[in-house]
């Protein structure tokens, strides 16, 4: 099974066989064909929004708690949370790119180019409640930004949101090569102060109007990849 495979499989299976239930239950119960749902079942066939929240109805549970991989990370505090029966918000399941380099221009095809040239072919992460088809997930592939980031972390990164003073990003800066790097930006009168995230080096100070500067995408989550 891909990696994408592994990000977004649901428990259906597990489900079905904690309730006892069959496919041709589970169809009557959410209108969807028996055919489609052994598909989601076995992962040999992708999900979309409208599927998700009709199996989150018909199991009475939270879409977020259908997938797989997110189950497993939070076996150990299930106890301790309470979703309620029934909510009026929709959540809505974004699968977002992983890539191991900064693309300079995000967009759905260049996160994907990048994904397959930094070796993250098939690897996705789903975000909830986020609105931008340009989001990437970039994997902290050293410890650098440790302990604010650490090497296995996935850093979720939107262009579309606004980046303001004091907020974490990925940025392009410099004149004659332009470096790309994950940094905390301060705008002042006259300046752009860019800071190392975890304040270990000395801050980068880029004059207004001169220097090269751009916002390529707020940071807006951390991911930490648990075994």
């Amino acid at each position: 099974m891909s990696s994408s495979a592994r990000s977004t499989e649901l428990r259906v299976k597990e489900l079905l066989r904690e309730r006892g239930w069959t496919t041709k239950i589970l169809a009557e119960k959410t209108g969807m064909s028996e055919s489609y749902l052994t598909h989601i079942k076995n992962g040999t066939r992708r999900w979309n929004e409208d599927s998700l929240r009709k199996l989150a109805v018909a199991f009475e549970l939270s879409p977020i708690e259908l997938f797989a991989q997110r189950r497993k990370r939070t076996d150990n505090i299930d106890s301790n949370i309470s979703m309620p029966e029934r909510t009026d918000v929709e959540l809505k399941v974004q699968i977002v790119p992983v890539v191991g380099e900064i693309p300079s221009n995000p967009s759905p095809y260049n996160n994907q180019l990048m994904q397959i040239t930094t070796g993250f072919k098939d690897v996705f992460v789903p975000i909830l409640n986020a609105d931008d088809n340009s989001m990437f997930a970039l994997c902290v592939e050293n410890n650098f930004m440790a302990p604010t980031f650490v090497k296995g972390d996935y850093l979720i990164i939107s262009p579309g949101v606004w980046t303001r003073s004091g907020d974490i990003a990925a940025v392009e800066y410099g004149n004659e090569t332009p470096i790309k790097a994950i940094t905390q930006v301060t705008y002042t009168e006259d300046f752009i102060v860019l800071e190392s995230v975890n304040h270990k080096q000395p801050p980068t100070a880029l004059v207004r109007g001169k220097d090269h500067f751009r916002i390529i995408g707020r940071v807006i989550q951390r991911h930490q990849r648990l075994a």
